[in-house]
């Protein structure tokens, strides 16, 4: 099922989200809801609370980046093959330069800018069965965790920009608020009430 991506303005996308119990009430169902929900708005990755949902948990298919001019052809390789969700992440690392690439949010549609991050993470979490994990991720699939993880943590890539990057931005994000964005994906804003 579709869910509606919660934009930019909503509460919920500024809420430290809250680790799960196995026993999380249709967590499958709700994983795939966001993987669909994702691909239909031709995203790299996606937060729980970009779906309405206060909870520590986000998915990631990083194939489109494959096909970058940008990186190496064994980065691409890894970037073909991997899809994951990350239950009750915690960064445990950031290391490594840090380097810039321009960013996107399904939440802030229409909005880019680089934003700088380090190159390397070590992240533990719960894969989709409760499995626990703790592994080492550089490059571009170590800076889609940052910006998912981001989420979780109540962060939104723009908070990362400069004060004068965030002022030339400001009409984007005053009318993304108030529902005048026209992304081709199902939204919720903000100030707009019934929706």
């Amino acid at each position: 099922m579709i869910l509606s991506i919660y934009g930019y303005g909503e509460p919920v996308l500024r809420k430290v989200a809250t680790d799960i119990t196995p026993d999380y009430p249709n967590l499958k169902e709700t994983i795939a809801n966001m993987y669909e929900t994702m691909y239909h708005a031709y995203g790299l990755g996606l937060a729980a609370p970009q779906v309405g949902l206060p909870i520590r948990l986000f998915i990631l298919d990083t194939e489109p980046l494959a096909d970058s001019d940008e990186v190496s052809k064994e980065e691409a390789e890894q970037l073909k093959t991997f899809k994951k969700a990350f239950i009750n992440a915690k960064i445990l690392k950031e290391e490594g330069d840090i380097w810039g690439f321009n960013e996107g949010c399904l939440s802030i549609p229409d909005v880019r800018e680089d934003v700088f991050r380090h190159e390397t993470i070590t992240i533990e979490y719960y894969d989709e069965d409760f499995n626990k994990k703790t592994e080492v991720y550089s490059g571009l699939i170590a800076r889609v965790i940052q910006h998912e993880y981001d989420h979780i943590e109540g962060i939104l890539f723009t908070d990362h920009l400069s004060a004068l990057k965030k002022k030339l931005i400001g009409k984007k994000l005053s009318n993304i608020l108030e529902g005048k964005a026209k992304p081709d994906y199902k939204m919720k804003f903000a100030k707009v009430k019934g929706k």
